[in-house]
């Protein structure tokens, strides 16, 4: 058998999450489940594959099976997809492309269409996380359902596609964008540290962050105790990405950072 990684959007304030856990444990009682994570703002596809991105690294390889469907009982495709590192299911709404894009691509991809794997719904049809991803998750995790089993074959490269924005010059500097914002405030950047030394900056460098008209001198450096106690700083996070950071406070607060928020990079000099 192979874990489940759940990831959905579904907070913990009501029983979708126990019930989605419930469809998969009568399927197959000893299948494991890891929550990811049910914390993504309501119908944030991007934020979810960013999520599914910087998580799907250090998960075991199984099912990966996310729910942010914001387009649920629309014609969107509910999918499962075979990559080399195991399954993806969930909707065709781009929150899958790019985790499948970075362990490999697809060398499968089915529409979930074969009613055998699916719950009948009593009412309309908006927990398709419950009656079609769930089961279909089950099935290919226990053994007991080949991806052909669960409906007709899509092209390989059919995925919908998620479209991030790329770092891009700006003057001396570069413009790029807050993708993430944690619970602390750190707010992650677009922004690698290849992309800084391709401006000639180093670790140790001082660098003008500019949000809208503001500007603001930081130090780029390696840890949050490079700094007293309420100073900003920016550094390479746990993912490879600059991030803004406060110590000891939030970055999202001290700046106005919301996710998607342009930023401009540039030397002091």
């Amino acid at each position: 058998m192979q874990p489940i990684s759940l990831l959905t959007d579904f907070g913990l304030s009501d029983e979708f999450v126990g019930v989605v856990h419930g469809v998969i444990a009568r399927i197959e009682p000893d299948l494991r489940v890891i929550d990811v994570t049910h914390g993504i703002a309501r119908g944030n596809v991007r934020a979810g594959s960013l999520a599914l991105v910087r998580a799907v690294q250090y998960l075991p390889e199984g099912v990966a099976l996310v729910v942010i469907d914001p387009g649920v009982g629309t014609a969107r495709r509910p999918i499962a997809a075979e990559t080399p590192w195991g399954y993806f299911v969930g909707p065709d709404n781009g929150v899958l492309a790019p985790a499948v894009a970075m362990v490999g691509g697809a060398s499968t991809v089915v529409a979930l269409e074969d009613e055998r794997f699916r719950i009948p719904s009593m009412g309309g049809a908006t927990f398709d996380g419950r009656d079609v991803f769930a089961p279909a998750a089950a099935v290919l995790a226990a053994g007991q359902a080949s991806l052909s089993d669960l409906g007709p074959q899509l092209a390989n490269d059919s995925l919908t596609p998620l479209l991030l924005p790329l770092v891009e010059p700006e003057g001396e500097g570069l413009r790029g964008e807050v993708w993430w914002l944690d619970q602390f405030g750190n707010c992650q950047t677009n922004v690698s540290a290849e992309d800084l030394a391709g401006l000639g900056l180093a670790p140790g460098a001082d660098l003008i962050l500019q949000i809208g008209a503001s500007e603001h001198e930081l130090p780029w450096l390696s840890a949050y105790g490079d700094v007293e106690p309420g100073h900003p700083l920016l550094h390479i996070d746990s993912y490879g990405l600059l991030a803004i950071a406060v110590r000891e406070g939030s970055a999202a607060e001290r700046l106005n950072l919301t996710e998607g928020h342009q930023v401009v990079l540039r030397p002091t000099g």
